[in-house]
């Protein structure tokens, strides 16, 4: 019993090293807190032997002298202990992976990954993105070693002399390993016994991660409450938000939303949306990135309208194309709002552009996310573009390469222009994502390896690899190669390009950005997003915040089209809109918060503590200064509760 607890315990201990040695990444200085981290991982990875030992030293306790001479025995107990090490390996793996991947340790969330229609996709992308041979044989070497080595074991102790135990000595063994299990798995010299929550004992992801067992914190994790709304909640705030909005006719009894915008007469101008994949503010030229990678990107955006303070309401990419399209934050736990019936049916401002030709253009399938169903069931008319329809070849699991989606986009838009057809196109970018596939392009797109840079720059710079680097200058390549078609095309002086990133990628920590946003997390929302019209629009920088959920109604007004504003968005260049707020949600130390982040402030609130904080941008940005601006707290709580509660409200009772 003790040596298979101990080669178990060791199994984990192992994993945990690599993690620590391969993966771990912290803003944190000293050692302290990383001690600590250690010393509550190897409690937590102790109550996890345990727990999975218990059946092991029942069966001793049962069998007793049989335990080593009958067959009943040993089969069921090596097929036990072969499936515990195999459900580990693969826990463990799948784990480390999803925190190579995202920052963050494995949740039940990760199961959308295995929504029906969705799983071959997903499969390409490990498939091309990690070397599964490898890691296949791998594990399976690794778990014909484990398994050799519980069998000798038990072949070995088995040999050994019988020592009889009755009367006092028998119980006495019992009730010593029964006290050393429910020690260790209570795991804590305290009145209650070890949790997830004491890992979380600084604001670093990385430590609280570090701190955590992976297995044990998804099981923590599986009972997910019901996503639904709160009708008494919504009205209690509704004001704050009716307020905040200017909403035409409000009333706590209707719940109305609505604001009429009037058009304008004239021209009517094209608009494209172009959705940058993994985009965020801190890996661009525009925000001061030391390795200035997207110089295309810049000379748009010194030339049109810069936002330096955009936040996307979550970090996904498919709640990013919800929340835009809808005007809504995805605030669902589990499984991302295009995926929920209930919340698809939207009335959204893009259906309101009349007249319009209306595309959607994606390399791979819309069937990823269902999100097929966010445009198809929304805007009347809609005509989709994706895997099939392009002459060009699939270049990965996201189907053809960004330079063939928009060689061919081009020439939808040029025939739309000839036939002097406006259009609204939203054109999804994706290979600034693993399996980061780059082509030559024109014939003209190198990659840079790390003797052609600056290695203190690059570490300044954040990026974790560089096929992370070298797919941010592809992006930014496709971009100019985007407005030369434009340009050579003939539609690019009546186009409005609205270019904007769905989230951050993960980086390691940097710190060249005007305020802490790696250790705030709020860098994970912070994302890139200009507007290029030289028609309609002279070069500035805008320093207010704003969010994905302002896009439409920033392009239906800019283009001058009339239309009913149900969302929670506003026009992002209306100078009468004053304190404006994003609001965002994301995890911290693995705890969800919701957000309102401004120029000055952030304030946020834990949902599972329900304690909130307020930041100062223009102070000590890491300092809660709650207790310091007591009514800008409560006024920043009402909205951030108003936000929240009139979400779940319309994401279900917005329909058409």
């Amino acid at each position: 019993m003790i040596v298979q607890v101990l080669f178990l315990y060791l199994f984990m201990v192992v994993f945990r090293l690599v993690f620590f040695l391969f993966f771990f990444k912290t803003t944190v200085t000293g050692s302290s807190p990383i001690w600590k981290a250690w010393s509550l991982g190897l409690r937590f990875d102790l109550r996890l032997t345990l727990i999975l030992a218990v059946p092991i030293l029942l069966a001793a306790f049962i069998a007793r002298h049989h335990f080593f001479t009958k067959a009943a025995i040993r089969r069921p107990l090596f097929v036990y202990l072969f499936m515990v090490y195999l459900g580990l390996t693969v826990m463990y793996i799948f784990d480390l992976g999803h925190y190579a991947y995202l920052g963050l340790r494995m949740d039940p969330s990760v199961t959308r990954f295995l929504a029906y229609g969705e799983r071959a996709d997903n499969a390409r992308m490990l498939w091309q993105s990690y070397p599964v041979v490898r890691a296949v044989i791998g594990i399976g070497l690794f778990l014909f070693l484990i398994t050799v080595l519980f069998t000798r074991s038990y072949y070995r102790l088995g040999k050994e002399p019988a020592v009889k135990l009755g009367g006092w000595k028998y119980t006495g063994w019992v009730a010593s390993l029964v006290i050393l299990f429910a020690a260790g798995i209570y795991a804590n010299v305290a009145y209650f016994p070890l949790r997830w929550s004491q890992a979380m004992f600084t604001k670093d992801n990385g430590v609280t991660s570090l701190s955590l067992n992976p297995v044990l914190y998804y099981v923590s994790n599986m009972s997910v409450q019901k996503d639904t709304y709160d009708l008494k909640k919504t009205k209690e705030f509704y004001p704050f938000i009716a307020d905040y909005l200017k909403v035409d006719q409000p009333d706590v009894n209707t719940l109305s939303f609505v604001r009429n915008v009037p058009g304008r007469d004239g021209k009517k101008m094209n608009v494209v949306l172009v959705m940058l994949e993994s985009t965020g503010a801190a890996v661009t030229s525009m925000y001061n990135n030391p390795m200035m990678p997207t110089p295309n990107m810049k000379q748009l955006a010194d030339s049109g309208v810069l936002f330096r303070n955009f936040f996307v309401p979550a970090i996904s990419t498919a709640r990013t194309v919800y929340g835009v399209t809808t005007g809504l934050p995805d605030l669902t736990i589990t499984k991302t709002a295009s995926r929920h019936p209930q919340m698809v049916d939207q009335r959204v401002v893009m259906d309101q552009f009349k007249g319009y030709e209306k595309f959607y253009m994606l390399g791979g399938n819309t069937n990823w996310a269902n999100i097929r169903a966010v445009f198809t069931s929304n805007v009347e008319g809609i005509r989709i573009f994706e895997e099939g329809y392009y002459k060009a070849p699939k270049a990965d699991v996201w189907g053809v390469s960004d330079f063939d989606l928009i060689t061919e986009a081009d020439e939808i838009f040029r025939d739309a222009s000839n036939k002097q057809q406006p259009f609204i196109a939203f054109l999804q970018l994706a290979d600034n994502h693993p399996p980061y596939t780059t082509t030559k392009g024109r014939g003209d797109f190198k990659k840079v390896t790390e003797k052609d840079v600056d290695k203190e720059k690059f570490k300044k710079a954040g990026f974790v690899s560089m096929e992370q680097f070298n797919a941010i200058r592809y992006e930014d390549y496709n971009i100019g190669h985007l407005m030369d078609l434009a340009r050579k095309g003939g539609y690019l002086d009546n186009t409005i390009f609205i270019m904007f990133g769905d989230h951050n990628c993960t980086l390691n920590p940097y710190h060249f950005m005007p305020t802490p946003e790696y250790e705030l997390i709020s860098g994970g929302v912070h994302a890139a997003c200009f507007i290029y019209c030289p028609a309609l629009l002279k070069p500035q920088v805008v320093d207010y915040a704003v969010s994905l959920v302002d896009v439409y109604p920033t392009a239906a007004k800019l283009a001058g089209v009339p239309f009913k504003n149900y969302t929670l968005g506003q026009d992002m260049l209306d100078t009468t809109v004053t304190n404006r707020y994003a609001f965002a949600t994301y995890l911290k130390n693995l705890q969800t918060y919701i957000s309102l982040i401004g120029e000055r402030y952030q304030y946020e609130i834990n949902t599972y503590t329900h304690q909130s904080y307020l930041y100062d941008m223009k102070g000590d940005p890491l300092k809660d200064v709650k207790q310091q601006y007591p009514d800008t707290a409560k006024s920043l709580d009402n909205l951030t509760r108003a936000f929240y509660e009139s979400t779940r409200y319309l994401m279900f009772n917005n329909k058409k």
